[in-house]
């Protein structure tokens, strides 16, 4: 199965509605995932849910170091080129700490991970993501938690990155483009977090419990707003 999105659109500038450049769906060897289980270091939290956090990753700044593509193969080698990828759909806590590993899990299924691999681009990432975050929220599935998660990735529209990175940026200019793209999105709404060098890494976007766009809370992480953004735009 070969799945893609056309490079051509994507760079068009303006608004952009593709996260994958070009995706094709890898084989078997590449959809196997292990278990993903709490630890000494990220323990069971079971606390309630006061609001969402869906995290998207810029797959150029990613990629760029060598050890992350060495065992990236899928995301970062071959014909296959990302833009923004989805990270997760987390549920937050009421306070500061977050609800985490809340229940066992078995492992993803190859089908559920071949559905997704194009927005998440690796199948231990999925198998995290559910065991962290999905098995916390009441009622889903693997599959449900995923269709939430997608779905919600896929209605994001962006700016046009490309010039953005050939200009003086600072986190919050960059929120308010995204913004612009997005109805019912303000700045105030998401997370811009970076390396230390202020390369971009992830935007997070705060939602409420029903899942619509809401102004994230003051201990939510990131850089502040005045702080320099550099883009990588990938290897040229």
């Amino acid at each position: 199965m070969i799945r893609w999105l056309g490079l051509a659109l994507a760079m068009v500038p303006g608004v952009a509605t593709a996260q994958a450049y070009q995706c094709n769906v890898p084989d078997a060897t590449m959809l196997t995932v292990r278990p993903d289980l709490p630890s000494e270091r990220e323990p069971q939290r079971l606390l309630p849910i006061g609001h969402y956090t869906l995290a998207i990753s810029w797959s150029p700044q990613y990629c760029r170091q060598p050890d992350r593509a060495a065992r990236s193969r899928f995301q970062c080698g071959g014909s296959n080129r990302f833009g923004f990828v989805l990270h997760g759909l987390w549920p937050d806590g009421v306070g500061k700490e977050w609800p985490q590993y809340c229940k066992a899990t078995s492992l993803l299924s190859e089908r559920t991970v071949r559905a997704n691999i194009c927005s998440t681009p690796s199948a231990q990432l999925l198998q995290h993501e559910w065991a962290k975050h999905g098995t916390c929220m009441a009622g889903e599935t693997p599959d449900s938690y995923f269709a939430k998660a997608t779905g919600l990735y896929r209605k994001l529209r962006y700016p046009d990155m490309v010039s953005l990175s050939r200009q003086p940026l600072s986190a919050g200019k960059l929120a308010t483009a995204i913004a612009r793209v997005n109805p019912g999105m303000r700045a105030d709404m998401m997370k811009i977090t970076t390396d230390r060098q202020g390369w971009l890494d992830e935007v997070w976007i705060c939602m409420n419990k029903r899942f619509q766009y809401a102004r994230c809370p003051a201990h939510q992480g990131g850089v502040k707003p005045n702080a320099r953004v550099r883009i990588w735009r990938g290897p040229r």
